[in-house]
């Protein structure tokens, strides 16, 4: 894990003063790095019964695509609101400086499906949150969430409940 960490780029006071922000790009461009990044990510849930693997809105698709490729099974991507063309479930969230929603197809998600959420980053759970109401309302299973990188001092893992977590790179 150290060699991801080594890949991840910490950009100071972006978007804001104060704040460190995370950048996974260079990760993403080293063949090497993200192999291993999907691989670490997928890794906990080999032989378990997953349906469905959900990424969230952009960076969860980067990282969720390819775990659902290892996995053998589709891949649903929830949204930000309106930018999905059929019928939507819609689950909103609290931000810093406001609020937003994420949105998956009605029929992403069958009754009974085991879903893995993944994401780039666990910060304070609200998004990740919100992706397991989403699984939960369609009728679905949450098997568990994979995070790349877990900013342990927002307390998100404690907002996701009794969730199986793993995340691989943690910050305090």
């Amino acid at each position: 894990m150290e060699e991801l960490r080594r890949l991840i780029r910490d950009i100071p006071d972006f978007p804001k003063p104060g704040i460190v922000f995370r950048d996974v790009m260079p990760l993403i461009e080293d063949a090497a790095g993200l192999h291993a990044a999907v691989q670490a990510l997928t890794e906990p849930f080999r032989g378990q019964a997953i349906d469905r693997v959900l990424g969230i809105e952009s960076r969860g698709f980067l990282f969720g695509v390819p775990v659902a490729l290892e996995l053998g099974v589709g891949f649903v991507a929830a949204r930000k609101e309106g930018k999905l063309p059929h019928t939507t479930l819609s689950a909103g969230y609290e931000l810093e400086y406001g609020s937003d929603r994420l949105e998956v197809h009605t029929d992403s998600i069958g009754p009974g499906h085991r879903v893995l959420v993944v994401d780039d980053l666990l910060a304070t759970g609200g998004t990740a949150g919100a992706a397991l109401e989403l699984v939960r309302s369609a009728g679905g299973e949450v098997a568990g969430c994979a995070f790349l990188i877990e900013l342990r001092a927002l307390s998100g893992r404690a907002a996701l409940g009794d969730v199986r977590v793993e995340s691989l790179i943690r910050y305090d």
